[in-house]
C-alpha cells in the first residue's frame, strides 16, 4: 500500500467531521471515494494533504509517518492533490502554467551556473510538451487557459501534476462540469497512468461513469467509512439507505 490511515478523525467546534477513518491505498491503482455531500470526504483529502490538522489518529506514506505535516512537506514526500475548483494562472499559457509547479535552479543561481539553468528549462519544456500531447491537449500549449473549457482544464491539472513527479495524485471532483465524452477520455488517461506506476486517490459524484474505472472504492457516511469494496459495493444497503437518506 502507498497510503494508509489509521483511525483518522477530525473535530470542527465539537462536531466529528472525520470518525476513526482508515482506508488503505493500493499501488498503481485508481482507489475512489464516494457518498452523499457532508459525508466527510473533501474533509478526508484536506487532512491526509495538511491542508487540515487530524486530531486523532495517523497518516501514513510508504511507511512513513506524515501525519500533519504541512501542505508543502506533504508535496516533497511525493504527494500532490488538484482542486475541485481548477486554480490555473489564467493569463499565463498552458505551457507556462504546466513550468509552475517546478522547482527551477534558475531562480536561486548566479551566472557561474547558467548552463544549468538553460538545460533545467529545456528539459522542463520537452517534459511538458510529452505530457501535453500524452492528454490530447498540445494543440492548446499557447493558449491563454483562461480560454480554456471546464473538461480541458481539468487535463491541464492532471498536467500539472505529472509535472511534479508525484507518485501519488489526489484529485477533489475532477469530473465536475466535465461533458461525458470527456470524462471518460480523462479516466482512461488516469487508467494509463496507473499502468505507467502513478497512483489516484479521487473523490467524485459522478458514479455512472466512474465505477467502471475504480480499482477500489470506499463509500463514507457522516465522517466514517461505511463500505468498500468493488464498483458492486454501491448495491450494498448501508450504501443504498446513506444515500436514501441524504
Amino acid at each position: 500500500m502507498i497510503l494508509q490511515t489509521f483511525n483518522l478523525s477530525k473535530f470542527f467546534e465539537g462536531l466529528r467531521a472525520l470518525d476513526g477513518v482508515s482506508i488503505s491505498v493500493p499501488r498503481e491503482a485508481l482507489t475512489l471515494i464516494i457518498g452523499p455531500n457532508g459525508s466527510g470526504k473533501t474533509t478526508f483529502i484536506n487532512t491526509i494533504t495538511g491542508f487540515y490538522r487530524a486530531d486523532e489518529g495517523r497518516v501514513e506514506y510508504e511507511g512513513r509517518d506524515i501525519t500533519n505535516l504541512p501542505p508543502h512537506r506533504v508535496f516533497r514526500e511525493g504527494i500532490v492533490r488538484t482542486f475541485q475548483i481548477p486554480r490555473p494562472f489564467k493569463k499565463l499559457t498552458v505551457l507556462e502554467n504546466m513550468l509552475m509547479p517546478l522547482n527551477n535552479p534558475g531562480e536561486h543561481i548566479r551566472n557561474a551556473f547558467v548552463k544549468k539553468w538553460v538545460d533545467f528549462e529545456s528539459e522542463s519544456v520537452e517534459k511538458a510538451y510529452d505530457i501535453l500531447e500524452f492528454l490530447n491537449i498540445s494543440h492548446l500549449t499557447f493558449e491563454k487557459s483562461e480560454t480554456l473549457s471546464g473538461g480541458q482544464l481539468r487535463l491541464l491539472e492532471i498536467g500539472k501534476a505529472l509535472m511534479t513527479d508525484a507518485k501519488l495524485i489526489v484529485m477533489d471532483e475532477p469530473l465536475a462540469g466535465v461533458a461525458p465524452a470527456l470524462a471518460h477520455e480523462i479516466l482512461r488517461k488516469i487508467k494509463e497512468l496507473c499502468e505507467t506506476g502513478k497512483t489516484f486517490l479521487i473523490v467524485e459524484h459522478r458514479l455512472d461513469i466512474i465505477l467502471d474505472y475504480a480499482d477500489r472504492v470506499y463509500v463514507m457516511g457522516n465522517g466514517k467509512v461505511i463500505a468498500e469494496g468493488g464498483k458492486e459495493v454501491i448495491e450494498k444497503p448501508e450504501v443504498v439507505e446513506v444515500y436514501l437518506g441524504a
